[in-house]
């Protein structure tokens, strides 16, 4: 399976590149993570050296991309244009009243998106 999971910088999306490559490993996908910037504190700089580290410890060979633009449009684009079979991406929590909590990204994505979208808490 061809696999593209966008990574802000966030724990979140940090957990779920964790949780992605220990899947990919175990079922043999391939798999691409495109760092998206946005409005934060955290530089790109820093995104990449954290996901570098989960990428080297996991042990398989994974595509790292930037992109620049809107993420949610970016992430769309590229897992449509390049036949990804899923987009993988981290957020989402439970309120008070248990109903799930999603972000404006992944709003935006689990919206547009026209291939699968898995989204990992």
């Amino acid at each position: 399976m061809k696999i593209l999971l966008g990574v802000d910088g966030t724990d979140t999306s940090l957990h779920a590149l964790e949780q992605t490559v220990k899947r990919a490993k175990e079922a043999g996908d391939d798999v691409t993570v495109g760092i998206v910037t946005r409005d934060s504190d955290r530089s790109v700089a820093g995104t990449r050296s954290d996901v570098d580290e989960i990428i080297e410890s996991s042990e398989i060979d994974v595509t790292v991309q930037h992109l620049d633009g809107d993420p949610g449009s970016q992430l769309v684009e590229l897992a449509e244009s390049e036949d990804f079979d899923k987009l993988v991406i981290g957020g989402g929590k439970r309120s008070p009243m248990g109903k799930i909590q999603i972000g404006s990204l992944a709003e935006f994505i689990l919206l547009n998106s026209r291939i699968t979208v898995s989204l990992i808490r």
